[in-house]
């Protein structure tokens, strides 16, 4: 049941609650206090109580008091300055900053704010290593048999290096993350790719390093006995992983890279159907 409480001391019946509702199931009442019309259209998003301005509003029994402030200092450079980490130090990362990453999960939105996810977290250096040699081991079998495998066009360039023992998949990092989730979920490609891209930015600005590894994703979804070992729900699909560790290097500025190409669309015009005006489009999209 979704409910909401007004300290009506300090609502100032602004409406914000109200016309920020998605759901549009928040209405006032004859006092003109904030009410709830029809949970069950209720999202949980939680925007009524993080636009009060005066934290008069409670949603489930929350106290807007342990909701922090928004500050978005330096978040810019944060971005700028992401750069995945492929040297990791052999420690595990401190259990207090292990703590942070957890507790920022709930956080990260999902299409529908459906919340169906599922992270499995490879806390322990000892039990990383443990999946590390399984999956190496599985690989260089595989490379060095006949038997067909899609892995076989993914590393067949990478045999020497297996062979030799080096850590091509996992870069030699301590931790792991992989995001798997319901196959029927709303958004069930795209969740996991933002929950990573939260993880990315928050572990940064915690001092761990991480990078987006896909080798460790097609291993995992091709060998069953991985997706027991990371406890993944029957039901669920692993999306994709990210390795975690703290960084053997540090960059000291950010990139300069290429900009994107933009749109910036102002006004939608008319296409020309003049026969000159179209050849002189087209030559110029060519020598572009």
């Amino acid at each position: 049941m979704n409910t909401i409480n007004i300290d009506k001391e300090k609502c100032i019946h602004c409406g914000l609650c109200i016309s920020d509702c998605v759901s549009k199931c928040i209405s006032f009442d004859d006092e003109k206090f904030p009410k709830m019309d029809d949970e069950s259209r209720c999202l949980q998003c939680q925007h009524c109580l993080a636009i009060c301005p005066t934290g008069a509003l409670s949603f489930n029994g929350s106290n807007p008091e342990n909701s922090e402030p928004v500050n978005y200092d330096d978040l810019l450079t944060l971005i700028k300055s992401r750069r995945s980490v492929r040297q990791y130090k052999d420690e595990e990362i401190p259990e207090d900053t292990m703590n942070k990453l957890k507790e920022m999960l709930p956080y990260i939105p999902t299409g529908c704010n459906s919340h169906a996810l599922h992270f499995s977290i490879v806390e322990k250096k000892s039990a990383m290593d443990e999946l590390r040699k399984k999956v190496n081991d599985k690989v260089i079998k595989i490379l060095t048999s006949q038997a067909f495998s899609p892995l076989v066009n993914k590393f067949e360039r990478y045999k020497n290096a297996f062979l030799a023992g080096e850590d091509v998949i996992f870069r030699g990092a301590p931790h792991m993350v992989v995001v798997s989730s319901p196959i029927n979920a709303p958004c069930a490609s795209v969740d996991p790719i933002i929950a990573l891209s939260y993880i990315e930015l928050y572990a940064q600005h915690l001092g761990v390093g991480t990078c987006w590894c896909g080798y460790a994703e097609l291993c995992i979804k091709l060998m069953p006995e991985i997706c027991e070992m990371l406890e993944i729900p029957a039901g669920y699909t692993p999306v994709y992983v990210m390795l975690l560790g703290i960084p053997k290097v540090e960059y000291k500025r950010t990139i300069q890279p290429e900009p994107y190409e933009i749109s910036s669309i102002k006004e939608f015009h008319k296409k020309d159907s003049c026969f000159f005006c179209k050849a002189k489009r087209l030559i110029t999209n060519f020598l572009r």
